[in-house]
């Protein structure tokens, strides 16, 4: 459900700060007018690109840099004090969030009070905080066999969560305007954090005598990175939960970064997209999760985990080469749809790392990833959002092209690991 205004807000908000920056710096010219006419775009129209761009990070960072120094020790707190705890706050910073954009809204405030809501939504751990717990708690619950596929679902429900949410929210936007969908948001946030105290079900022993405020959290992770843990073996166990751990952080930090564009690559021409359309792209972005939870589900039975992965980051890097070039809908489209099995490389990431740490160290571990999941939208978001602008001038794709080719890193690492593994297997 969280996930659900994630992809509902996200879309929404990025549109309304078109609007409103484009009101304030004077660009009226119709969308019909720009996409139709071989006239060079408006030098006012790359100011709107850049302010938004810029809006975007700003907001952003403010958001995720708090988040950075709050969910560390909140995840490894859960270890002790319980999953339910890290499901139900951070919703309701979340509701916050709402609460003060529909005021920016309702007020026609300056767009620079967005940043107070993301603000206390990332004091109260924002959505990563809900994802760490989320994962944590299905490593409490399940054996290292099915742990991947189990991730895989999750994940899954956190994309099929987005497309329906993009559907309705394109749509309504298109019918009703900003308002009406934030304040189904607000609803669907309080909701959650009203089911997460009600019925969901504590998956940890806790003990009452843990403090929230203690530097043994952060402890607990520097110690997991430094020995490599409990089950570690050697250094080399160290050096794989490290090379895993940059593995996901290139990738999720290509995915978020890239997401942020997508929305305003599309209204600018010469696709031009109205909020009907980018709802519709965002929904097939979205049903990517479901076809990479499918694709998982045959892939690993006949290959190992690691060339899962490797598959899913070639769907990635073919997607985006095609957003590269993209100037029409068709070819957008068939760029979501070359992102057919993109989302099978973080599960298993994921799975890797769980596998590699103690059934105990499961929450100092998902809140470290949490922590390198906030680094990777902060990067993602800076390095992004300031390609584009800067790019503009002699490739509107260029920030794609780079995520393309940054997505390398991993899958040579991924290939290395696996290689290395093979290696020890035959020597053993």
């Amino acid at each position: 459900m969280i996930q659900a205004t994630q992809a509902l807000q996200g879309p929404l908000f990025t549109q309304y700060l078109w609007d409103r920056i484009s009101e304030d710096v004077g660009f009226n010219s119709t969308k019909s007018q720009e996409c139709n006419s071989s006239v060079p775009i408006d030098p006012t129209q790359k100011e709107v690109q850049t302010l938004v761009a810029h809006w975007n990070l700003y907001i952003s960072l403010g958001g995720l840099s708090l988040g950075l120094l709050v969910v560390p020790f909140l995840g490894s707190w859960s270890d002790k004090a319980g999953r339910r705890p890290l499901l139900i706050f951070p919703s309701l910073g979340l509701a916050l969030e709402t609460m003060v954009y529909l005021i920016v809204m309702y007020m026609r405030l300056p767009v620079g009070y967005f940043l107070l809501g993301r603000m206390l939504s990332g004091l109260s751990g924002d959505f990563n905080c809900i994802l760490a717990s989320s994962f944590a708690y299905i490593a409490d619950t399940s054996d290292k066999r099915s742990r991947t596929f189990r991730v895989a679902i999750l994940e899954a429900c956190v994309g099929l969560s987005g497309m329906l949410a993009s559907i309705i929210g394109g749509k309504w936007m298109r019918a009703h305007g900003y308002i009406n969908p934030c304040w189904l948001v607000l609803t669907a946030r309080l909701t959650s954090a009203l089911y997460s105290y009600l019925f969901v079900c504590e998956s940890v022993r806790t003990d009452p005598a843990v403090r929230l405020f203690s530097t043994c959290h952060h402890k607990a992770l520097w110690r997991l990175y430094s020995t490599g843990g409990v089950q570690s073996t050697g250094s080399s166990h160290k050096y794989k939960l490290w090379l895993y751990t940059l593995c996901f952080f290139v990738v999720v930090g290509v995915h978020s970064g890239c997401r942020e564009l997508y929305v305003l690559f599309e209204l600018s021409p010469p696709l031009c997209w109205g909020s009907e359309l980018i709802g519709y792209g965002s929904a097939v972005l979205h049903l990517a999760y479901l076809s990479s939870l499918l694709g998982l589900k045959v892939m690993i039975r006949c290959l190992e985990e690691s060339w899962v992965a490797l598959l899913g980051l070639l769907s990635n890097i073919a997607g985006l080469l095609v957003f590269t070039a993209a100037n029409t809908t068709s070819l957008m489209f068939t760029g979501y749809g070359l992102l057919l099995f993109f989302m099978t490389t973080t599960p298993v990431i994921r799975s890797k790392l769980s596998k590699l740490v103690d059934p105990l160290e499961q929450g100092a571990l998902f809140a470290s990833i949490a922590c390198v999941e906030t680094l990777c939208f902060m990067v993602g978001s800076s390095v992004f959002n300031s390609l584009f602008p800067a790019t503009l001038h002699f490739m509107k794709g260029f920030p794609f092209l780079f995520g393309a080719i940054a997505l390398l890193i991993p899958a040579f690492i991924i290939c290395a690991l696996k290689c290395l593994d093979q290696r020890h297997e035959r020597q053993s």
